[in-house]
């Protein structure tokens, strides 16, 4: 199994555009593995769902991150690619992901710096389940979430 980490450009600013890396680590990762996974982490929708389509069939999944939180659109792809806009987040969901509610807020209505705490309440373990067979072709492709 390979796993290949890019960053979107939308908003985030990456140094390189990911599509200018990612056709070379496709093919090496597909020269020493089937199973490729592709983690994307990327703020705009349109970014993941763009690079999910132009690796499909070539990658067992393409796996959007950053948002925290888990979109509706888990599926395999017509060419066998399992995607997913955004995974979720692992942590607790009664906050502003992750930090105290309150400190969030305080620091977006003041500007001013603020400690954060983490929070406690409705902690989840959120992400997406792929099966692939022999050969690296997604099977299916199911979003998790596990309340703790």
């Amino acid at each position: 199994m390979a796993v290949i980490n890019l960053l979107g450009s939308l908003f985030i600013g990456a140094a390189v555009h990911f599509f200018e890396v990612v056709d070379d680590l496709v093919g090496r990762a597909r020269a020493e593995a089937s199973v490729v996974v592709v983690d994307f982490h990327a703020e705009a929708t349109s970014e993941k769902v763009a690079l999910a389509t132009a690796l499909d069939g070539r990658v067992t999944a393409v796996i959007g991150t950053h948002t925290h939180v888990q979109t509706n659109d888990a599926r395999v792809q017509a060419g066998g690619t399992a995607a997913i806009t955004d995974a979720g987040m692992t942590g607790p969901h009664d906050s502003v992901i992750g930090v105290q509610s309150e400190l969030a807020v305080r620091r977006m209505r003041t500007g001013m710096p603020v400690q954060f705490r983490p929070a406690e309440n409705d902690v989840r373990i959120e992400g997406v389940v792929v099966e692939a067979d022999a050969d690296g072709r997604a099977t299916s492709c199911e979003s998790l979430r596990v309340s703790l």
